[in-house]
C-alpha cells in the first residue's frame, strides 16, 4: 500500500512525538528549530499525523510553507487513523490532510503493529529525525531508539 517517495532523502525529515505535550513544551522553541532545519536544506517532512507533537509540528511548518519551498507528506498508519480522536481533532486532522502535499497511507486496515510500521517508514526514508522524546517508553521511544540502529541524526527539541 506504500508508495515510493522520489524524495531526496537528505533533504528530508521526520517527526516524532508524544500525543501529550508536557507543561514545558514550547512551540515557539519548536519553530525556531524547525526552520533552522530548513535553513540547513531540508525541505521535505515526514508527519505521522497523530494528535500532539504531530499536529504542532504540521501547523507550524504549513505555515513556514508560505516562505519556503516545504513539502509536508502525511504518513498515515492506516485509513480511519481519526477514529478515536475528538470532534475536534478530527476536524483537525482532515484539515490537515487537505494541507498535505502528499498522502501515504501504510495500511488499509488498523492491525495492531501499524502505528510502529509508520514510524519505521518514516525514518527509512528520511535523514534527519526531529523527536519530542520525554518518556522512556510508547511509539516515539520505540521510533528513536529505531532511528538509534538505523544511524539517522536526531534532533531532540
Amino acid at each position: 500500500m506504500t508508495e515510493n517517495l522520489n524524495l531526496n532523502i537528505l533533504k528530508t525529515a521526520c517527526v516524532t512525538g508524544h500525543r501529550k505535550l508536557k507543561l514545558d513544551f514550547n512551540a515557539n522553541l519548536l519553530e525556531e528549530k524547525l526552520v533552522e532545519i530548513i535553513k540547513s536544506g531540508y525541505r521535505n517532512f515526514l508527519i505521522g499525523m497523530a494528535v500532539g507533537f504531530d499536529s504542532v509540528c504540521f501547523k507550524i511548518l504549513k505555515k513556514l510553507r508560505e516562505i519556503y519551498n516545504l513539502k509536508l507528506i502525511a504518513c498515515i498508519p492506516c485509513e480511519n487513523q481519526e477514529k478515536n480522536f475528538s470532534e475536534r481533532e478530527k476536524i483537525e486532522y482532515f484539515e490537515m490532510l487537505l494541507d498535505a502535499d502528499q498522502k501515504i497511507y501504510l495500511s488499509k486496515e488498523y492491525k495492531k503493529n501499524c502505528m510502529n510500521l509508520r514510524n519505521f517508514y518514516m525514518v527509512d526514508n528520511s535523514s534527519l529525525v526531529i523527536a519530542y522524546l520525554k518518556e522512556q517508553k510508547g511509539g516515539t521511544f520505540n521510533t528513536v531508539n529505531y532511528a538509534k540502529r538505523k544511524e539517522k541524526e536526531i534532533v531532540y527539541v
